[in-house]
This record gives structure tokens, C-alpha cells and sequence, in this order.
């Protein structure tokens, strides 16, 4: 059951109860994919929550969306310390958040992901806002390839995207002190049911192709390593920091995901194939060695934050994404369209003259 239904039964992140100190809480990006489901678990938690969103995707919400408690609807490049004061915690979502989008502007890929990062954390600080929790990548990684990449591996971003993730949690890490702690949290490839839905993400899209068409669609080779996590583990992953004592986490990255939860791209096409077994395997006319190929240790998070506790498999995810598809009766022209894909979605508002080439709102009630 999805829409409003699945709110009635997300569940509290193990190890964290609702005894536990309240807090103020800013999210960013709360509109997104991830946002949309971050924000319910925390209210539920006893949280007060305040939104900041530029409001990009208002318009895409593929089920009913429960906001915070409070709205400010800004950029994060125009935030300003009042936005910041009163709140204990920030959880900084908001960013041009794939790999198209970096690459159809890397310099405005860097001012948003980078630049009004840092500045965003240095407002905090300066608030005294006393906790940062920066939503980073595992696409920090780039090319490890065979290699099993830890925290300390040496980071080796190939896109636009990933160097933005990168320099935003160097200068991140440069700001600790002891009244203020940034932690980076390097999410693994997302997947999962969201009330604002994600199909450039790639299990997302291998499933939709599958149910949609009769065929598993890859776009490159398939030999790629991508670690996998569910949307619902990376807002544990999130919850768990919350009150995690400062002096362990402060300046520091986590991977965030679990290490047997590694595939390489035509593994997680089989996997689709299993379930739905009709569907053909298609390669797309441009379906060569993906550059970005990484596989990635989780250890750190599983042996030092021990109250993350991961639900998901992709078997499983599968399963909930073609559920939920069924349910909702997807077409192959809702998620190839402007409504789901993030870099048409922005492009067609443009063309509609209400972004500018900057991607600063014309009409700030859009």
C-alpha cells in the first residue's frame, strides 16, 4: 500500500526511541526523493522539522507527501543565518543530485553542491547550529573498480556530480570544531519507493523498464560495480546520527549501505529478470564500459554506528518497486517523461520561462 497508507507505517530507526532529547531540525531538499521520506520518520521521532527547498519539484510528487512542520521556501544559495537560528541540527539534502544533471552544467553543478554548501555550513556554525549532516556519495570513488573502497581510499570522482560531493565534504571537514560537527555521509546508489520518485536511479530504472516495456534496458555494458542501498536505510543511516556522541563523527565520512549489497549492473539486471522472466535483456545503442565503477566497504558504519541497522536487499527492493508499479499503474511515458526525470523536469520549466539559466526560480510561488 503507498500514498498515504505508507505513512501510517513507517517504523522508527532501530536503537533510536522517541524517550530520546527532541530536537529543531532544518532539512534541506525536503521535497526530494530522499526528503520525502527523511522528514515523516523524523516527525514521528517527536522532531520539530523545518523545511528549505528551492521548490524545483513541487509539481512530481507520484503519491500524497507529508511535509514538516514548517516550510521556507529558498534556495540554499540565498539562505541567510536567520533561516539557521534555533536549530540544533541541519540535514543538508539539497543539491543537483545526479550525474546528467552535473554533466549538463559542471560549473553550476560545483556553485550548488559546493560552494552554497560550504557557505550553508558556515551559516550554521555561525547560528550555533551544533551538528551538520552532509548527504555526499559514494560516486566519490569514481573509478576503484575490483578494489573494496573504504573511507580511507583514495577518492577519485570521474563526473562533475562526484568532484562537487568531494571538494563540498574536504571543505566540510575544515570547519569542524568542537561547538560544531560536520559529518559526510557517503550514500550508496539509492533505490526504493519514494513519494516523489527517482527513475534515473538505476535499479529504479531497470524495474520500471522491465514492467513497463518487457525489457531489461541497459545503457551500458553491465560490468560495473555499484554498491546498492534502499531510500528508507539511508534515512536510518541519517536518523542514527543524530545522537551519535560528536567527538566520533566530527569531520568524518561514512559509507552508508551494507557490503554484500554490492552488484555489478547486469547482476542487478538478472535479478530483475528473476522476477519478472518474460523480459528480454536490450542494450542500448551507446552500451559501452561505464567509467563510474565502483564497489564499496561498509564496515566502518556496521563496527562504529551500530544503531544503523539496514532493512533492505534489492530482491526485496524489486519486489516493492513492481508492487507499487502495478499499484499505481505506471506507463513507460510517466517515468521517461519531464514529471520524474530530474534534468527534463528542470529543462522543461526552463523552457517554460520559469527557471533561469542558473536555475534561480523566476516566480518565487512556483
Amino acid at each position: 500500500m503507498r500514498g498515504l497508507d505508507r505513512l501510517q507505517r513507517l517504523d522508527l530507526a532501530p536503537g533510536v526511541h522517541t524517550g530520546h532529547a527532541c530536537m529543531k531540525i532544518l532539512v534541506t531538499g525536503h521535497e526530494g526523493y530522499l526528503g520525502c521520506d527523511l522528514v515523516p520518520r523524523l516527525m514521528r521521532l517527536g522532531h520539530f522539522v523545518r523545511g528549505m527547498d528551492a521548490g524545483y519539484f513541487t509539481q512530481c510528487a507520484y503519491f500524497p507527501v507529508e511535509g514538516p512542520h514548517e516550510v521556507v521556501r529558498k534556495d540554499i544559495r540565498e539562505a541567510r543565518v536567520e533561516d539557521l537560528q534555533g536549530f540544533e541540527v541541519v540535514i543538508h539534502l539539497a543539491a543537483l543530485s545526479n550525474d546528467p544533471l552535473g554533466d549538463f552544467d559542471p560549473e553550476l553543478t560545483n556553485e550548488i553542491n559546493h560552494y552554497a554548501t560550504v557557505r550553508l555550513a558556515l551559516l550554521a556554525r555561525e547560528a550555533g547550529v551544533r551538528r551538520f549532516i552532509f548527504s555526499s556519495s559514494c560516486s566519490a570513488y569514481g573509478a576503484a573498480g575490483e578494489d573494496w573502497a573504504h573511507e580511507c581510499y583514495p577518492v577519485n570522482p570521474v563526473t562533475p556530480y562526484g568532484m562537487s560531493k568531494v571538494r563540498a565534504e574536504m571543505n566540510l571537514a575544515r570547519l569542524a570544531t568542537d561547538d560544531f560537527c560536520p559529518v559526510s555521509l557517503r550514500n550508496a546508489t539509492v533505490y526504493g519507493v519514494s513519494a516523489r520518485m527517482r527513475f534515473d536511479l538505476v535499479l529504479n530504472n531497470l524495474v520500471a523498464w522491465a514492467y513497463t516495456t518487457g525489457k531489461v534496458f541497459l545503457k551500458s555494458d553491465g560490468s560495473a560495480w555499484r554498491p546498492l542501498v534502499h531510500v528508507e536505510d539511508v534515512s536510518r543511516a541519517f536518523i542514527a546520527f543524530l545522537e551519535m556522541e560528536a567527538s566520533l563523527i566530527r569531520g568524518e565520512a561514512f559509507n552508508v549501505g551494507r557490503s554484500a549489497e554490492n552488484f555489478r549492473v547486469r547482476d542487478l539486471a538478472q535479478l530483475v529478470q528473476d522476477e519478472l522472466p518474460g523480459c528480454a535483456f536490450v542494450y542500448g545503442p551507446e552500451a559501452g564500459r561505464d567509467p563510474r565503477n565502483y564497489r564499496v566497504s561498509f564496515a566502518r558504519i556496521e563496527r562504529e554506528i551500530p544503531c544503523f541497522q539496514p532493512k533492505w536487499t534489492v530482491a526485496g527492493g524489486v519486489r516493492e518497486l513492481l508492487a507499487t508499479f502495478r499499484e499505481n499503474g505506471l506507463k513507460a511515458d510517466d517515468f521517461e517523461g519531464p514529471r520524474y526525470l530530474r534534468l527534463a523536469h528542470l529543462k522543461a520549466r526552463m523552457a517554460r520561462g520559469e527557471l533561469d539559466h542558473k536555475l534561480r526560480l523566476k516566480n518565487k510561488e512556483s
